[in-house]
Protein backbone atom coordinates (compact mmCIF):
# COMPACT_ATOMS: atom_id res chain seq x y z
CA UNK A 1 0.00 0.00 0.00
CA UNK A 2 2.49 2.63 0.94
CA UNK A 3 4.38 1.90 -2.09
CA UNK A 4 1.35 2.55 -4.36
CA UNK A 5 1.04 5.57 -2.63
CA UNK A 6 4.68 6.50 -3.11
CA UNK A 7 4.63 5.76 -6.37
CA UNK A 8 1.25 7.95 -6.81
CA UNK A 9 3.45 10.99 -5.77
CA UNK A 10 6.10 10.18 -7.98
CA UNK A 11 3.80 10.61 -10.93
CA UNK A 12 3.09 14.24 -9.98
CA UNK A 13 6.91 15.10 -10.26
CA UNK A 14 6.73 13.67 -13.78
CA UNK A 15 3.65 15.66 -15.07
CA UNK A 16 3.59 18.95 -12.96
CA UNK A 17 6.25 21.28 -13.15
CA UNK A 18 5.02 23.29 -10.61
CA UNK A 19 5.66 20.51 -8.07
CA UNK A 20 8.41 21.67 -6.12
CA UNK A 21 8.67 19.05 -2.74
CA UNK A 22 6.86 15.72 -1.70
CA UNK A 23 5.56 17.84 1.23
CA UNK A 24 4.12 20.40 -0.98
CA UNK A 25 2.17 17.74 -2.86
CA UNK A 26 1.06 15.87 -0.01
CA UNK A 27 -0.57 18.73 1.44
CA UNK A 28 -2.06 20.73 -1.47
CA UNK A 29 -2.76 18.53 -4.21
CA UNK A 30 -6.36 17.74 -4.76
CA UNK A 31 -6.01 14.70 -7.28
CA UNK A 32 -3.46 12.60 -4.73
CA UNK A 33 -5.99 13.31 -1.81
CA UNK A 34 -9.06 12.38 -3.96
CA UNK A 35 -7.54 9.53 -5.23
CA UNK A 36 -5.84 7.80 -2.34
CA UNK A 37 -9.51 8.01 -0.68
CA UNK A 38 -10.78 6.55 -3.44
CA UNK A 39 -8.52 3.78 -3.09
CA UNK A 40 -9.68 3.25 0.58
CA UNK A 41 -13.20 3.69 -0.79
CA UNK A 42 -13.31 1.55 -3.78
CA UNK A 43 -11.57 -1.73 -1.35
CA UNK A 44 -14.49 -0.78 1.38
CA UNK A 45 -16.79 -1.01 -1.66
CA UNK A 46 -15.51 -4.67 -2.92
CA UNK A 47 -15.74 -5.69 0.41
CA UNK A 48 -19.74 -5.14 0.06
CA UNK A 49 -19.56 -2.39 2.44
CA UNK A 50 -21.61 -0.22 -0.36
CA UNK A 51 -23.36 2.62 2.00
CA UNK A 52 -19.92 3.30 4.08
CA UNK A 53 -17.65 3.58 0.86
CA UNK A 54 -20.41 6.07 -0.87
CA UNK A 55 -20.37 7.66 2.47
CA UNK A 56 -16.36 8.16 1.95
CA UNK A 57 -16.33 9.36 -1.62
CA UNK A 58 -19.01 12.03 -0.62
CA UNK A 59 -16.30 13.41 2.31
CA UNK A 60 -13.56 12.98 -0.39
CA UNK A 61 -15.78 15.05 -3.22
CA UNK A 62 -16.56 17.97 -0.49
CA UNK A 63 -13.03 18.30 0.38
CA UNK A 64 -11.71 18.45 -3.58
CA UNK A 65 -13.88 18.85 -5.74
CA UNK A 66 -13.51 15.61 -7.51
CA UNK A 67 -16.13 12.91 -7.83
CA UNK A 68 -15.18 9.92 -8.38
CA UNK A 69 -17.53 6.61 -7.74
CA UNK A 70 -16.15 3.96 -5.40
CA UNK A 71 -16.68 1.24 -7.87
CA UNK A 72 -14.68 2.52 -10.94
CA UNK A 73 -11.50 1.02 -10.89
CA UNK A 74 -8.14 3.01 -11.32
CA UNK A 75 -4.69 1.68 -12.54
CA UNK A 76 -1.57 2.52 -11.23
CA UNK A 77 0.25 6.47 -11.94
CA UNK A 78 -2.93 7.52 -12.05
CA UNK A 79 -2.80 11.37 -11.82
CA UNK A 80 -5.32 14.29 -11.64
CA UNK A 81 -4.28 17.86 -12.45
CA UNK A 82 -6.09 20.57 -10.89
CA UNK A 83 -9.30 18.20 -10.70
CA UNK A 84 -12.17 20.61 -9.68
CA UNK A 85 -15.18 19.34 -11.46
CA UNK A 86 -13.82 16.07 -12.82
CA UNK A 87 -16.69 13.20 -12.25
CA UNK A 88 -15.63 9.48 -12.96
CA UNK A 89 -18.35 6.87 -13.06
CA UNK A 90 -19.34 3.37 -11.24
CA UNK A 91 -18.06 1.73 -14.10
CA UNK A 92 -15.87 3.57 -15.33
CA UNK A 93 -12.12 1.67 -15.90
CA UNK A 94 -8.75 3.84 -16.14
CA UNK A 95 -5.53 2.05 -16.88
CA UNK A 96 -1.64 2.90 -15.83
CA UNK A 97 0.40 6.08 -16.27
CA UNK A 98 -2.94 7.92 -17.44
CA UNK A 99 -3.54 12.17 -16.51
CA UNK A 100 -7.02 13.75 -16.67
CA UNK A 101 -7.00 17.59 -16.12
CA UNK A 102 -10.38 19.52 -14.37
CA UNK A 103 -13.89 19.49 -15.64
CA UNK A 104 -13.50 15.90 -17.16
CA UNK A 105 -16.47 13.90 -17.32
CA UNK A 106 -15.99 10.18 -17.32
CA UNK A 107 -19.92 9.65 -17.95
CA UNK A 108 -22.65 7.18 -19.00
CA UNK A 109 -25.23 7.31 -21.52
CA UNK A 110 -28.08 5.35 -20.33
CA UNK A 111 -29.74 4.18 -17.14
CA UNK A 112 -29.35 0.79 -17.63
CA UNK A 113 -27.23 -1.37 -15.02
CA UNK A 114 -24.28 -2.97 -16.17
CA UNK A 115 -21.48 -1.68 -18.19
CA UNK A 116 -22.16 2.20 -19.15
CA UNK A 117 -19.06 4.42 -18.40
CA UNK A 118 -15.94 4.36 -20.42
CA UNK A 119 -12.96 2.60 -20.25
CA UNK A 120 -9.17 4.42 -21.18
CA UNK A 121 -6.31 2.17 -21.76
CA UNK A 122 -2.60 2.83 -20.80
CA UNK A 123 -1.44 6.30 -20.92
CA UNK A 124 -4.41 7.94 -21.98
CA UNK A 125 -4.09 11.80 -21.39
CA UNK A 126 -7.83 13.69 -21.47
CA UNK A 127 -7.70 17.60 -21.76
CA UNK A 128 -9.63 20.20 -19.14
CA UNK A 129 -13.72 19.57 -20.02
CA UNK A 130 -13.76 17.34 -21.88
CA UNK A 131 -16.33 14.79 -21.85
CA UNK A 132 -15.98 10.76 -22.60
CA UNK A 133 -19.42 9.12 -22.29
CA UNK A 134 -20.97 5.48 -22.82
CA UNK A 135 -19.25 2.05 -22.15
CA UNK A 136 -16.59 3.50 -25.37
CA UNK A 137 -12.58 2.26 -24.91
CA UNK A 138 -10.02 4.97 -25.14
CA UNK A 139 -7.01 2.85 -26.89
CA UNK A 140 -3.39 2.79 -25.45
CA UNK A 141 -1.99 6.58 -25.53
CA UNK A 142 -4.81 8.43 -27.12
CA UNK A 143 -4.79 11.92 -26.47
CA UNK A 144 -8.40 13.68 -26.18
CA UNK A 145 -8.55 17.87 -26.43
CA UNK A 146 -9.70 20.27 -24.32
CA UNK A 147 -13.67 20.34 -24.21
CA UNK A 148 -14.00 17.59 -26.33
CA UNK A 149 -17.00 15.05 -26.69
CA UNK A 150 -16.20 11.29 -27.22
CA UNK A 151 -18.64 8.89 -27.58
CA UNK A 152 -17.20 6.47 -29.96
CA UNK A 153 -14.26 4.09 -29.76
CA UNK A 154 -10.32 6.06 -30.22
CA UNK A 155 -8.04 3.55 -31.47
CA UNK A 156 -4.77 3.39 -30.04
CA UNK A 157 -2.17 6.50 -30.41
CA UNK A 158 -4.73 8.75 -31.78
CA UNK A 159 -5.76 12.27 -31.01
CA UNK A 160 -9.36 13.45 -30.74
CA UNK A 161 -10.96 16.67 -30.63
CA UNK A 162 -13.96 18.99 -31.21
CA UNK A 163 -17.77 17.98 -30.46
CA UNK A 164 -18.57 15.46 -31.65
CA UNK A 165 -15.48 13.79 -31.17
CA UNK A 166 -13.12 13.42 -34.32
CA UNK A 167 -10.03 12.42 -35.30
CA UNK A 168 -7.40 14.46 -35.91
CA UNK A 169 -4.44 12.07 -35.90
CA UNK A 170 -4.33 8.08 -36.42
CA UNK A 171 -1.91 5.92 -35.64
CA UNK A 172 1.33 5.94 -37.22
CA UNK A 173 4.64 3.99 -37.17
CA UNK A 174 6.65 7.18 -36.82
CA UNK A 175 5.02 8.36 -33.88
CA UNK A 176 5.14 5.10 -32.42
CA UNK A 177 8.97 5.42 -32.98
CA UNK A 178 8.87 8.46 -31.26
CA UNK A 179 7.06 7.84 -28.18
CA UNK A 180 8.87 4.48 -27.93
CA UNK A 181 11.96 6.57 -27.88
CA UNK A 182 10.59 9.48 -25.39
CA UNK A 183 9.72 6.34 -23.06
CA UNK A 184 13.13 5.44 -23.06
CA UNK A 185 14.24 8.70 -22.19
CA UNK A 186 11.75 9.13 -19.53
CA UNK A 187 10.13 12.01 -21.25
CA UNK A 188 6.58 12.80 -21.82
CA UNK A 189 5.73 13.64 -25.26
CA UNK A 190 2.61 14.45 -24.74
CA UNK A 191 2.06 17.60 -26.68
CA UNK A 192 4.56 16.66 -29.70
CA UNK A 193 2.38 16.23 -32.55
CA UNK A 194 1.61 17.46 -35.63
CA UNK A 195 -1.58 18.64 -34.98
CA UNK A 196 0.03 21.98 -32.98
CA UNK A 197 2.36 23.91 -35.16
CA UNK A 198 4.52 24.38 -32.51
CA UNK A 199 8.28 24.97 -33.22
CA UNK A 200 9.50 23.27 -30.32
CA UNK A 201 7.48 20.56 -30.69
CA UNK A 202 8.46 20.40 -34.11
CA UNK A 203 12.29 20.03 -32.91
CA UNK A 204 11.71 17.55 -30.22
CA UNK A 205 10.08 15.34 -32.67
CA UNK A 206 13.53 15.78 -34.95
CA UNK A 207 15.57 15.05 -31.59
CA UNK A 208 13.28 12.01 -31.20
CA UNK A 209 13.83 10.89 -34.82
CA UNK A 210 17.71 11.15 -34.93
CA UNK A 211 18.35 9.96 -31.31
CA UNK A 212 16.14 6.68 -32.65
CA UNK A 213 18.25 6.49 -35.66
CA UNK A 214 21.65 7.06 -33.85
CA UNK A 215 20.46 3.84 -31.50
CA UNK A 216 19.34 1.70 -33.81
CA UNK A 217 22.68 2.56 -35.87
CA UNK A 218 25.08 1.39 -32.42
CA UNK A 219 22.64 -1.67 -32.25
CA UNK A 220 23.82 -2.59 -35.81
CA UNK A 221 27.62 -1.60 -34.94
CA UNK A 222 27.55 -3.71 -31.66
CA UNK A 223 25.72 -6.89 -33.42
CA UNK A 224 28.10 -6.55 -35.69
CA UNK A 225 31.59 -5.84 -34.08
CA UNK A 226 30.13 -9.13 -31.20
CA UNK A 227 29.61 -11.25 -35.05
CA UNK A 228 33.65 -10.76 -35.38
CA UNK A 229 34.66 -12.06 -31.93
CA UNK A 230 34.80 -8.42 -30.15
CA UNK A 231 34.44 -8.62 -26.39
CA UNK A 232 31.57 -6.16 -25.48
CA UNK A 233 30.03 -5.84 -22.31
CA UNK A 234 26.24 -5.79 -22.27
CA UNK A 235 24.75 -3.31 -19.79
CA UNK A 236 21.38 -1.32 -19.72
CA UNK A 237 21.37 2.05 -20.44
CA UNK A 238 20.52 3.96 -16.93
CA UNK A 239 16.70 5.69 -16.68
CA UNK A 240 17.06 9.50 -16.26
CA UNK A 241 16.10 10.10 -13.40
CA UNK A 242 14.20 13.88 -13.45
CA UNK A 243 14.76 13.92 -9.19
CA UNK A 244 18.74 13.55 -9.21
CA UNK A 245 19.39 15.93 -12.34
CA UNK A 246 17.71 18.82 -10.93
CA UNK A 247 19.19 17.70 -7.57
CA UNK A 248 22.81 17.79 -9.49
CA UNK A 249 23.36 14.01 -7.90
CA UNK A 250 25.20 11.78 -10.43
CA UNK A 251 24.73 8.14 -11.09
CA UNK A 252 27.72 6.94 -9.52
CA UNK A 253 27.18 3.48 -11.10
CA UNK A 254 26.99 5.19 -14.91
CA UNK A 255 29.74 7.23 -13.82
CA UNK A 256 32.53 4.27 -13.25
CA UNK A 257 31.27 2.62 -15.87
CA UNK A 258 31.85 5.32 -18.37
CA UNK A 259 35.13 5.90 -16.63
CA UNK A 260 36.09 1.83 -17.15
CA UNK A 261 35.58 2.10 -20.95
Amino acid sequence: MFAQIKEDIACVFDRDPAARTWFEVVTTYPGLHALQAHRFAHWIWRRNFKWLARVLSTISRLLTGIEIHPGAKIGRRFFIDHGMGVVIGETAEIGDDCTIYHGVTLGGTSWDPGKRHPTLCDGVVIGAGAKVLGPIIVGKNSRVGSNAVVVKDVPDSASVVGVPGRMVTKPHPEEEKRQEMANKMGFDSYGSTKDMPDPVANAVNRMLDHMHLVDERQEQMCKALKSMGAAMEDFKLPELDSCKLDSGEKDDSTEEKLNAS
